[in-house]
């Protein structure tokens, strides 16, 4: 592990190709010295003040690094604040100042947990930390468990989905930068909210990455489909682990975050017999027993593998938790009727099924999207079905449509209330994505604000060319960069409070305080989950069963009303008038019900 420490008067920088490294700071300029290996477990290639050197005493300072013979300082790689920009001098932060009001935390597990993500850009009408904050109560009478949040790390541009971040130890100033992220995770604590920061490892944004410039941090060529991967196994590639390694602990040693959302590890390039998820996975699991609460790591996969989840003396990577995007596909089919491009092979009420007892729908069947098998069964007696996070919408799902449209722009309250109870009284751990609970109208559209007007236009065409394989409209696609696709993009809060918006809001916390109290409705096991359905009536029940006694979800996505056979006495909660009678449940089109 690297001694590197971000107070003021400690300026270490890895830079193991110059021969010589000028730190600027404060306006003056202070000549760096190659420091011992021993200093950074053995790793060369570090600089950094001597004692002979005038170390900057203020209590922030802007700074930056000259390698070489250059003129122009560059941003320190670890930089904690970026107060003009990624292309601008960085500026000193010590995250340990912050006075922290948690101490009652204890932390909670996932097990048992529902997820909001949220684009804090977007989120409120001001798209700060602070402004969130005054949102959090909100959040708590809805009933969820912890807040998610896309990328905060610093970007080029003054707004973007976050997945172009290039300095990952900062974060971003129109958010509010560090300590108004300290403040944000503070007050969810405070009110018994826990907090998920989505972090990208995978590639870096296309402006503002001098990484190169230091040293061997990408394996050029050799990258993925949004840039050059990292150098997480080659030569000198200690460092670069270290980086990332040093950057996670952080979010949950500094900034006191309960998880990470890894994003698209399916891109993580390594060759190593202990992959970086697992030696991540392994850090974390000391950092919870040092810190006395647990963490956790939820991987975004698109390898249908998990091997991710196996513990790791079963040679698995020990994660916590992955996205499992089947069951968004399946449940969206079936609600929406769409089946172009990647929802074609979920076209059935046995592919939801299958998802629901299985956790996969590609378990190593066809997927006639990608042209190949893909996939591996899970385990059902190594993997516990929370351990499944899943959604009826998200960022990418509603975003990488062509226009953004959510389900709310073309389902009414039935559907949406029926995709609701999948998602809440299903097997695995919900997530919700901002505004789904009151049907918002507003579209959540992909958007950038790249100052370079070259990179703009490679970016809004690269968008189009997304869009053929899924049969949408070019004509249709707005333009990212254009400052009305962000703002369009904003939740209307006034929505929540009004009609058919109300209503669905009002479904969603009955939902999850329904969650809450019923024992059978947080089962863990896929032994406890089986499923009756009728492909050609499309009914289906999902029963889950405990010691404590069973539970039926019974949903109807056909357009009739039908009579579904259930082993209940009691309806604990439906969208629609439902009737119980004698052993028959019937159950109006497009709606679903909760019995014992």
């Amino acid at each position: 592990m690297s001694t590197r420490t971000y107070a003021a008067t400690r300026f270490d920088v890895w830079a193991p190709e110059a021969q010589s490294v000028t730190l600027l700071a404060g306006g003056d300029k202070f000549p760096l010295a190659p420091l011992d290996a021993g200093e950074h477990s053995g790793q060369e290639g570090w600089w950094g003040l001597t004692e002979a050197s005038a170390a900057p005493e203020a209590a922030e300072i802007d700074y930056g690094y000259l390698l070489d013979d250059e003129d122009h300082p560059l941003p320190d790689p670890r930089s904690r604040r970026q107060p003009a920009g990624v292309h601008e001098l960085s500026r000193t932060f010590d995250p340990t100042a912050y006075r922290w009001s948690d101490g009652q935390w204890k932390g909670r597990q996932l097990a048992g947990g529902s997820i909001y993500e949220l684009h804090l850009g977007t989120f409120t009408p001001e798209g700060t930390l602070d402004a969130a904050i005054g949102k959090l109560d909100y959040l708590v009478q809805l009933g969820v468990d912890f807040l998610e949040l896309l990328p905060v790390n610093a970007f080029n541009g003054t707004h973007n989905w976050g997945y172009d971040g290039v300095l990952w130890y900062a974060v971003q100033e129109q958010y509010g930068g560090p300590e108004a992220y300290q403040r944000f995770v503070d007050a969810a604590h405070q009110r018994g909210l826990g907090v998920i920061q989505d972090v990208v490892y995978n590639h870096l944004g296309p402006s503002g990455n001098y990484l190169s410039r230091f040293g061997p941090y990408l394996n050029s060529g050799s990258g993925n489909t949004w840039g050059d991967s990292l150098n997480l196994d080659g030569e000198n590639s200690d460092p670069v682990r270290d980086y990332i390694l040093e950057n996670a602990l952080g979010w949950m040693r500094n900034f006191h975050v309960d998880g990470l959302r890894l994003d698209a590890v399916h891109a993580l390039s390594d060759t190593r017999a202990v992959h970086l998820l697992e030696e991540m996975a392994q850090r974390t699991d000391a950092l919870s027993a040092q810190l006395g609460k647990p963490l956790f790591l939820i991987a975004e996969s698109d390898l249908n593998d998990p091997r991710l989840l196996y513990p790791r003396a079963a040679n698995g990577y020990g994660l916590t938790g992955q996205w499992s995007d089947d069951f968004h596909h399946a449940v969206h089919v079936n609600v929406t009727g769409e089946n172009e491009g990647y929802y074609a092979d979920f076209d059935s009420i046995a592919a939801l099924a299958k998802v629901l007892t299985k956790g996969f729908y590609h378990d190593g069947s066809l997927s006639t999207f990608r042209g190949r098998h893909h996939g591996r069964p899970i385990d059902v007696r190594s993997v516990a079905t929370w351990q499944l996070v899943v959604c009826i919408q998200n960022h990418d799902q509603i975003g990488n449509r062509a226009t953004g449209d959510r389900l709310s722009a073309k389902l009414g309250y039935n559907q949406l209330a029926l995709a609701a109870v999948l998602n809440l009284a299903g097997p695995f751990t919900p997530m919700l994505f901002m505004g789904e609970e009151f049907a918002a109208s507003t579209p959540w559209q992909f958007f950038t604000s790249h100052p370079e007007p070259e990179l703009g236009k490679a970016t809004a065409e690269g968008r189009i060319a997304e869009f053929a394989k899924m049969g949408w409209d070019p004509a249709v696609v707005p333009d990212p960069q254009d400052p009305k696709t962000f703002t369009r993009s904003k939740l209307n809060w006034a929505e929540a409070s009004e009609g058919e918006h109300a209503r669905l809001l009002e479904t969603y916390r009955d939902l999850l305080a329904l969650r809450r109290a019923t024992p059978e409705l947080n089962s863990t096991s896929f032994l406890d989950v089986d499923v009756e359905f009728s492909e050609s009536d499309r009914w289906l029940v999902l029963h889950r069963t405990t010691a404590e006694g069973r539970v039926s979800i019974a949903c109807n996505f056909s357009d009739t009303d039908q009579t579904l056979p259930v082993d209940a006495a009691t309806v604990l909660f439906a969208t629609v008038d439902a009737g119980l009678t004698n052993g028959k449940l019937t159950l109006p089109a497009q709606g679903a019900a909760i019995l014992r």
